[in-house]
C-alpha cells in the first residue's frame, strides 16, 4: 500500500512538472530546430536540403524570384522563426508564419514525387525529411492552442466555447 502511495506522489510531481514547462520545452526546442535548419542555409552548399528547396521554390515561385534570392529568404525566415520561439515574443506571428512555411515545406511531397516517393506511399530519404514536418505542425498547434487559457501552474486549460462561457479543464 505504501509503494502504491509514494508511486502516487512520484507521478503527480512528474506530471506538475510536465504541466509547468512541457509547452515551454516544446516551443524552445522547436526553436532550435529551425535555428539548426536555417543557419546552415546561409552558406552554399552546407544544407542538405538546399537543391531540394531551390527546386521547389522555383516551382512555386514560377522562375520569378532567383534562386539565390529565395534560399536567402527562406534561410531568414527559417531563422526567424527559430528565434522568435526561443525568445517567445511575437508568438502568434510567429506560429501563422511557422505553419505557413511547414505547409508549403509539404510542397515537393506533390511537386517532386520523383525525389520525394520510392514507390506509391514509400517515402524516399527525401520525402521522410519533408514528412516529419507532420510532427512539427502538430508541435506548432499545440503552442498555439496554449497562446490563450493556458495554465501551466493550476495544470488546466480555460476553453473558450462561446462568448462569456468558460470551462476548466484539468489535465
Amino acid at each position: 500500500m505504501r509503494t502504491a502511495y509514494y508511486l502516487n506522489q512520484v507521478d503527480k510531481w512528474v506530471v506538475r512538472r510536465a504541466a509547468n514547462s512541457g509547452i515551454s520545452l516544446l516551443r524552445i526546442l522547436l526553436g532550435v530546430i529551425f535555428l539548426w535548419f536555417g543557419l546552415p542555409k546561409f552558406v552554399p552548399g552546407l544544407s542538405p536540403a538546399e537543391d531540394l528547396a531551390i527546386r521547389t521554390m522555383d516551382m512555386l515561385s514560377l522562375h520569378l524570384v532567383p534562386s539565390g534570392v529565395a534560399y536567402f529568404l527562406l534561410a531568414l525566415l527559417e531563422t526567424a522563426l527559430g528565434i522568435g520561439l526561443i525568445v517567445g515574443r511575437w508568438l502568434r506571428l510567429t506560429l501563422v508564419l511557422l505553419l505557413a512555411h511547414l505547409v508549403g515545406t509539404m510542397a515537393p511531397l506533390v511537386l517532386l514525387p520523383d525525389r520525394t516517393w520510392s514507390a506509391p506511399l514509400v517515402a524516399s530519404l527525401e520525402g521522410q525529411y519533408i514528412l516529419k514536418n507532420l510532427v512539427l505542425i502538430a508541435a506548432g498547434i499545440v503552442i498555439a492552442a496554449t497562446l490563450r487559457g493556458g495554465d501551466g501552474d493550476r495544470g488546466s486549460v480555460t476553453r473558450v466555447a462561446e462568448p462569456g462561457l468558460r470551462m476548466d479543464v484539468k489535465l
